[in-house]
């Protein structure tokens, strides 16, 4: 993570956001068989995602709900570009998706697995940084001063 930005940021991404939340839970520490694998099927993925500047793949952000839960939040250019490398059969998904349903059945509820995917219209998302580096939605956008996207949460928001 970089160095704080001081005073006040908000997102520069102004248009249709597309934000995907992954992650697993282990349920027993002692079946490494069962999570290790898991927790190591995301890092090609995003390592494939991020040399392709056509996949749709904004930034993510890898986070810790200590002591079980590990998450990723990604952000997407929109739902369409998800879904096209969620379902491509020559992208690292498939067979991963494919090994981990193998896994599943395998592991009797040793490991948790789960996703939620938002589709955020344009107007309807905003945020705002206080002496943060670039995070979340503002590292996969970048960050402008508040002041350029309204100085309030309902200024910034431009829902109709």
């Amino acid at each position: 993570m970089g160095k704080p930005i001081e005073g006040r940021t908000t997102a520069a991404g102004e248009g249709e956001i597309v934000v995907f939340l992954i992650g697993m839970r282990i349920n027993s520490f002692a079946a490494l068989r069962s999570w290790v694998p898991v927790a190591r099927a995301m890092g090609p993925m995003i390592r494939e995602l991020s040399r392709d500047e056509d996949s749709g793949l904004l930034g993510h952000q890898f986070l810790l709900g200590f002591p079980r839960v590990f998450y990723l939040v990604q952000y997407w250019e929109s739902h369409d570009k998800l879904f096209a490398y969620a379902s491509a059969p020559d992208r690292a998904h498939r067979p991963a998706w494919a090994a981990f349903n193998r896994r599943l059945r395998e592991g009797r509820g040793r490991v948790g697995f789960w996703h939620e995917t938002y589709v955020v219209p344009a107007g309807a998302h905003e945020s705002v940084y206080v002496n943060m580096p670039e995070f979340g939605l503002g590292r996969a956008t970048g960050v402008v001063p508040v002041g350029r996207r309204g100085e309030r949460a309902a200024d910034r928001l431009r829902m109709k």
